[in-house]
């Protein structure tokens, strides 16, 4: 792969955009562990290896298993993920698969009856982040490792 700009040096303003859509505060209705989830689905979704890698080992961090971490493109055939937890990764690959389907009344109605109306807010803005990041990392080759 050839190597490309770094959008960090080349326009560091819209670097700075992006991390503006964490909207995590003290009030967060998602812990870090959902929130790792979601990055990391969203990126199985979109190949991006660069994210994956990233979200993985921060999710280590915080405490997630290796056995949920595996199984995460697997979700719907275990149940070692929360009702909470399924809502929120049905969410994260209808909004990461948008022309697909779009988010589903059922998938919305099932986020805001275990986040509220503030959590899928924050779930929302959680994938529609990630997404920008994997379009950015797959675009430029970012390697890991």
């Amino acid at each position: 792969m050839d190597k490309r700009f770094s959008l960090h040096e080349q326009f560091p303003d819209a670097v700075k955009a992006i991390r503006a859509l964490d909207v995590f505060g003290a009030d967060s209705k998602l812990t870090n562990i959902q929130k790792e989830l979601i990055k990391i689905r969203a990126s199985q979704v979109n190949q991006c290896a660069f994210c994956i890698d990233m979200h993985t080992r921060d999710a280590r961090k915080y405490g997630e298993t290796e056995q949920r971490i595996y199984l995460l493109n697997a979700w719907r055939e275990t149940k070692l993920y929360t009702p909470a937890e399924r809502a929120l990764l049905a969410m994260t690959e209808e909004v990461t698969q948008i022309g697909q389907q779009g988010l589903s009344d059922a998938t919305y109605r099932e986020v805001i009856e275990h986040f509220g109306v503030d959590g899928a807010a924050q779930i929302l803005m959680a994938v529609a982040q990630i997404n920008v990041w994997n379009r950015i990392a797959i675009s430029l080759n970012y390697q890991f490792g």
